[in-house]
């Protein structure tokens, strides 16, 4: 029974993947996800649905359009499959507890910004603003152990990034300040500053090492959203075990 639900949940993910796709290149454009076809983006022409099979139509196309031969972007089967992994992860660290709906509800916006983001370098107000009242509902229902600690997250993430966007001028972007002070409803005061280190951890290896490698240069804008993305998971699946962690070795030394 337990492998038949890691399937499905697996099989869940890379459906809703493959809808996140959509929903994150569209949205940033004002184009319509709900009516409009999917097309190739190279020549336009509607896809039919063998070309829109989850990551088995890029692979069996060889990662072409059948129609141009155009190439398809990797992010597709790349989103796909990275959501069909969180949603398994999910329901492997919460089993069928209301929490589940929470960590899908979670992962589904952070899988949307990422291809946003990575594409786009824009967090739209639209998305964020329709998971909220998601996020503020499960967090009602499925209160963290300390009610206030979501309250307190959320101002914490807004003014800590808000100091960040006054300081450097523009380091950061306005979406990602809306998008901590959404995270920090879920997270919990502690855990948004421990996504809030991780994120800016992340982004400055991450950056040195496209540095090193020329991928960027040093006038290059980078999306910071896809480390927020990264840390954010990182904390809500293990942010008690490293805030323990931290304040072991802390108060033992």
């Amino acid at each position: 029974m337990d492998n038949l639900l890691i399937l499905l949940f697996f099989l869940l993910g890379l459906i809703f993947g493959s809808f996140f796709n959509v929903i994150g290149l569209r949205i940033p454009q004002k184009k319509s996800f709900t009516n409009d076809r999917s097309v190739c983006p190279q020549c336009q022409h509607p896809l039919s649905w063998p070309e829109l099979i989850p990551v088995l139509s890029y692979m069996m196309q060889r990662g072409k359009c059948r129609h141009c031969n155009g190439s398809i972007s990797l992010l597709y089967p790349v989103i796909e499959l990275t959501t069909g992994v969180l949603f398994v992860f999910c329901y492997i660290q919460s089993g069928l507890d209301f929490e589940l709906i929470t960590a899908l509800i979670l992962m589904s916006l952070l899988v949307i910004i990422l291809v946003s983001d990575i594409r786009y370098m824009l967090i739209p107000n639209s998305i964020l603003l329709f998971f909220f009242p998601l996020l503020v509902l499960a967090r009602f229902i499925r209160p963290l152990d300390t009610w206030w600690s979501s309250i307190a997250g959320a101002f914490a993430g807004v003014l800590i990034i808000a100091i960040v966007i006054l300081v450097s001028r523009g380091g950061m972007g306005a979406g990602d300040m809306k998008l901590f002070g959404l995270l920090g409803i879920v997270l919990g005061f502690e855990k948004t500053l421990l996504a809030l280190f991780l994120s800016c951890m992340i982004g400055a290896v991450i950056g040195l090492v496209l540095l090193l490698l020329k991928v960027i240069d040093r006038q290059q804008p980078v999306p910071f959203g896809p480390y927020i993305v990264i840390a954010s998971i990182i904390t809500y699946f293990h942010g008690d075990i490293l805030l323990g962690w931290y304040f072991h070795d802390w108060l033992q030394g």
